[in-house]
């Protein structure tokens, strides 16, 4: 995807896998917010070898709006390989990607914008922050195992953020193809690898408190995820150890 003009001022990427019960209210809740903005909008599901109507949920409530694209792939290749597609996809100025559950509420995207207009390359969000308002909680196991995580990743990976995982995170246009270009885990673990890229690559990086209201249907299966994604943190120092730190500038 070239880094000409962006032809969309906003897009949106969801990444789904099985999200039929859930996915058609999320693209609603978006379309409500978005479509009365002056500003241009995409929203851009990506369907990650569903086997329900996750896609064709999705492609009826996009169905009569510019700007709603579906793209559809028979196998499942993870939630990383999902992004990664769909940002490489986008046509936005910013791309913003969400996870299909919408945990954090869309009109979140605000904050993370005034921290793009006062000079961020990229924002997430953090429910780690004092002033983050969760407002439904994980289970206290669910909750521990996420903590234990992002130890490693600040004690091995990656310093100074405390809540990669959050599923709300913004992108100027030239850091998201930047990022998304070189990445190579496809699955959970894929957030910390674009954070190591953003750092590498000399991009600046904010972090701002959002809302938070946890799913119970939550696709991540705890125990097997989680020792995926610390395999995974293994991998990204590696995978990227030829990369020159603050190749951007």
């Amino acid at each position: 995807m070239s880094t000409s003009e962006p032809a969309v001022f906003l897009s949106i990427i969801i990444p789904a896998f099985n999200e039929e019960a859930r996915l058609g209210e999320t693209i609603r809740t978006i379309r409500a917010y978005l479509d009365p903005q002056p500003e241009s909008s995409e929203i851009i599901v990506v369907g990650d070898g569903c086997t329900d109507r996750t896609c064709d949920i999705a492609a009826e409530v996009l169905a009569n709006r510019p700007g709603g694209r579906i793209l559809r792939r028979a196998e499942n290749r993870g939630k990383g390989y999902s992004v990664r597609e769909g940002v490489l996809a986008a046509r936005g100025g910013l791309i913003l990607f969400s996870d299909a559950d919408l945990s954090t509420p869309i009109a979140e995207f605000e904050k993370l914008h005034a921290r793009i207009l006062a000079g961020d390359d990229i924002v997430i969000g953090s429910r780690a922050l004092p002033e983050s308002d969760i407002r439904q909680r994980q289970n206290r196991f669910r909750e521990l195992m996420g903590k234990t995580f992002n130890l490693f990743v600040r004690l091995f990976v990656l310093r100074g953020i405390r809540d990669t995982q959050c599923g709300f995170k913004l992108f100027r246009r030239e850091a998201a193809l930047a990022i998304f270009s070189r990445l190579r885990i496809p699955g959970f673990g894929f957030d910390v690898e674009a954070l190591y890229l953003a750092r590498r690559l000399g991009y600046r990086i904010g972090q701002v408190p959002v809302v938070w209201i946890n799913s119970p249907q939550s696709k991540v299966r705890i125990v097997r995820s989680s020792a995926n994604m610390i395999a995974d943190l293994l991998k990204i120092k590696r995978f990227h150890r030829d990369l020159k730190t603050h190749e951007k500038k």
